[in-house]
């Protein structure tokens, strides 16, 4: 809501601050707190703001600009919303971030050894190895490709202070080489992190630290291949880059179908296969959760054939609008291998992530990370663990859980104003909105259109190993309400284009 006093403003008195030199004249009126923000957002980006910078208390701004202290408080709030600031209490609105950089028009010279592929040629063919590395080169004025965390928001503040506390603790043998499944420290955070938050039940001595879920795909594809496995299952629609990285190790991943109760059982029982891949809270793309009675099932089948749960359990944390969904690590640890990160919590960057494998597989996943690099880096393992145990970590998630919320929101309302004719799927929780459509289409289509016209998204045939309706799978944690407005405004005008 926006605060502005909407009286005229007395042309004899009225005078602009040093900062910035701003002039309260030149807000159109009732919407003072808008000018504000976007006067703030320009010098950010033109870097008349630095990061690091300090705005002026919002009394003190207040008073010079002769605007009601509601005013700058409500644009403050509208650039912590966007990422750009951050509140540090006494020290008072820190500038954290800049807006991204516009795309440069068409005729001006890309930098680099070679410009990107054009949209059309992204999406001319079955995606290849490097598909998401060509998506994140490719240039877009909003990004809307799912998997991302809203980076902006990584707790810098506190990752420096847990990083000074593990740096004055750590001992000089503490940087050596370490146990490869991970630092002990972080072992038992994570222990304790997965009994409050997913009820899972670890000895520290169980957890393997890894480079993120996709290094655990790596490691356990291999030690599956070991002990005689030719193929895992995977949910269809699923994670392409999951299954890329499990036929990277020459396994098949033969297609499970998901439907509103999840990965349909039976048809994995018809499959004879002996291992699945699984996302049973928040389902990839769908955000299907799998059903009790499919819950069940699956319990019944991984006895009966001695088959092996890989759970992915990549973003269960962020839920909105249902309540927490059992892990089936925490009901069948036996038949269970359970996979998480920190990268959409904090930051994919950070590449640390863990695994759960039953006694049978753990020590051949130990010597298969071993033989990979030796361990994780030492010093993020301690910092996380300082962060995990101090409750900075349930800090983050509830402010995330906030933003990532009116986000979703604000896609979900511009998806009804704009394509009102697609079903949206998962809005319930996670990252990400799956649409589809009851139409005639190539998606791939719709997604180079989008991004000819500066807005990045994935085609759910990506995701797809059967044929299905033509779709889209649309991030929206990494983009603020009104990009992701502009964003979705942009695929209604796409898609009239398509024939």
């Amino acid at each position: 809501m926006d605060r502005s006093n909407r009286g005229p403003v007395d042309e004899s008195k009225a005078h602009g601050p040093d900062f910035l030199q701003l002039d309260i004249r030149d807000a159109p009126p009732g919407r003072r707190a808008d000018w504000l923000a976007q006067r703030i957002r320009l010098a950010i980006a033109d870097r008349r703001l630095p990061t690091g910078s300090r705005l002026p208390a919002t009394r003190v701004l207040a008073a010079e600009l002769r605007v009601s202290r509601g005013v700058v408080t409500e644009a403050y709030r509208r650039l912590m919303e966007d990422g750009h600031t951050a509140g540090h209490g006494r020290n008072g609105t820190i500038v954290v971030a800049a807006p991204a950089a516009p795309v440069p028009p068409p005729e001006a010279p890309l930098a680099g050894p070679a410009a990107p592929p054009p949209p059309e040629a992204l999406f001319a063919a079955a995606p290849g190895a490097d598909v998401f590395d060509a998506m994140r080169a490719a240039p877009a004025r909003i990004d809307l490709s799912p998997g991302t965390p809203d980076l902006a928001a990584f707790p810098r503040s506190a990752w420096l202070r847990a990083e000074r506390s593990a740096l004055a603790s750590l001992a000089a043998a503490d940087l050596g080489y370490g146990d490869p499944r991970g630092a002990p420290a972080l072992r038992h955070a994570l222990a304790n992190w997965l009994a409050r938050t997913r009820s899972i039940r670890a000895d520290p001595d169980d957890i393997l630290v890894v480079a993120g879920t996709a290094q655990t795909l790596s490691l356990l594809g291999q030690v599956l291949r070991d002990h005689g496995f030719p193929a895992v299952a995977v949910e269809d629609p699923g994670s392409l880059g999951a299954r890329q990285h499990l036929r990277h190790q020459r396994l098949d991943t033969p297609p499970v179908p998901v439907d509103s109760q999840g990965a349909r059982v039976d048809v994995l029982r018809d499959l004879r296969a002996r291992a699945v891949l699984l996302t049973p809270a928040h389902q990839f793309p769908t955000g299907t959760v799998l059903s009790g009675a499919r819950r069940r099932e699956l319990m019944a089948w991984a006895s009966e054939n001695d088959g092996l749960i890989i759970e992915d359990d990549y973003d269960a944390e962020h839920r909105y609008d249902r309540p927490p969904v059992p892990a089936l690590r925490s009901v069948l640890p036996g038949h269970v291998c359970y996979a998480g990160s920190v990268s959409k919590l904090l930051a994919p960057a950070l590449r640390v992530g863990w695994v759960l494998a039953p006694p049978k597989y753990r020590e051949a996943l130990v010597a298969a990370k071993r033989y990979a690099d030796l361990g994780n880096a030492a010093l993020p393992q301690q910092v996380l663990a300082r962060l995990m145990e101090s409750g900075e970590m349930e800090r983050q998630l509830r402010l995330l859980r906030t933003r990532h919320r009116r986000r979703r929101d604000a896609m979900v309302d511009a998806i009804a104003t704009h394509l009102p004719r697609a079903d949206v799927h998962g809005a319930a929780a996670g990252l990400h909105l799956t649409i589809s459509f009851d139409a005639e289409f190539d998606d791939t289509d719709l997604a180079a259109a989008a991004l000819a016209r500066g807005v990045k998204v994935q085609p759910l045939s990506w995701h797809s190993q059967r044929p299905t309706r033509p779709g889209l799978v649309l991030g929206y944690a990494a983009s603020t309400p009104t990009a992701i407005a502009d964003g979705v405004r942009i695929l209604g005008d796409a898609l009239r284009t398509l024939p």
